[in-house]
């Protein structure tokens, strides 16, 4: 009797925009997408704290491979920082460890904020998940290890008060990837002289991608209970949206074939250098994405991250 083959899941390409829900992984959500969709691959574009909200894209297929374009883009939080009490994690599922009275006014904040606009350094919070040795920091930070860590370049284009409440500020933060909320909320706390820590955090945008576009994992459900699979694959975006800050290069059939073989091709007026999103264009059929391109220092296309084409 033949054996069965193993269901590995569907060959489903796309970008599907989560609201995460508060109190869940960034994995969790993940692995419950992924089910919903019966996708063969999936991953995220950068973990949200359990604590955290908000706008989590999830790629699937081919996707994938446009991941770390998005872990690289920018960020937009808006986040609600307690001051007067630091605790251990930096956030409100931490045990207290400093409290201290809290005398500052609006103008207090503002002169503040403005020191941290702009470039600078940040050092990450033990309960990050930068791995260290190959181990996420949180998981050392909850045995008791705390290790060394490196200042990191950052740079916050836009730091803005929206609510004062005394002893609690509301804030929207732009900023590069590699920026910790919680940090920047404890350095904050620390240069008011009161000490603060995040109660609240929520992602508003990643990269291309805004909260306006996402989609709770219980409408998700309901989108695969009323129309399947095909319900859910209308929901998800193009892959060549993830690098749509790229500037775009198209190519004919030959240069494309060349260039799916591996091979740097010339194109006439491509960018000068950095890298570039490539297209198939053909006149009697819609363009084609076909990956992502580097202009190399002999101004040729060439392949960086190819996306198999269907056959």
């Amino acid at each position: 009797m033949a054996r069965r083959r193993k269901f590995r899941g569907r060959d489903v390409n796309g970008i599907v925009i989560i609201d995460k829900p508060t109190g869940a992984s960034s994995n969790d959500v993940l692995q419950r997408v992924k089910r919903l969709y019966g996708a063969a691959k999936a991953g995220h574009t950068g973990s949200l704290d359990p604590l955290a909200t908000g706008v989590l894209p999830v790629c699937l297929g081919e996707a994938t491979k446009l991941s770390q374009y998005l872990l690289d883009s920018d960020k937009s939080y808006r986040t609600v920082a307690k001051l007067g009490i630091r605790t251990a994690t930096g956030d409100s599922e931490g045990e207290v460890i400093q409290e201290r009275p809290v005398a500052v006014t609006e103008r207090d904040v503002e002169a503040v904020l403005e020191k941290f606009r702009g470039p600078g350094e940040q050092i990450p919070s033990m309960y990050s998940a930068i791995k260290h040795n190959g181990q996420p920091l949180y998981k050392l930070a909850r045995e008791g290890i705390e290790v060394e860590r490196k200042a990191r370049p950052i740079n916050i284009y836009r730091l803005a008060m929206t609510a004062f409440r005394g002893d609690e500020i509301e804030l929207e933060v732009d900023c590069s990837k590699g920026t910790y909320i919680r940090t920047l909320v404890e350095d904050i706390g620390e240069m008011l002289g009161c000490g603060a820590h995040i109660i609240d955090l929520r992602r508003l945008k990643a990269g291309p991608y805004c909260e306006e576009g996402s989609f709770t994992l219980e409408a998700l459900e309901q989108v695969r209970d009323g129309g399947g699979h095909k319900g859910l694959d209308d929901l998800l975006m193009s892959q060549d949206s993830a690098v749509s800050q790229m500037p775009a290069v198209a190519l004919g059939e030959a240069s494309s074939f060349y260039l799916l073989q591996g091979q740097s091709i010339q194109v006439p007026r491509a960018p000068t250098s950095g890298f570039v999103r490539i297209y198939r264009s053909m006149s009697d059929a819609p363009d084609i994405f076909l990956g992502i391109g580097e202009i190399t220092d002999e101004g040729l296309v060439a392949p960086r991250r190819l996306i198999k084409q269907k056959d």
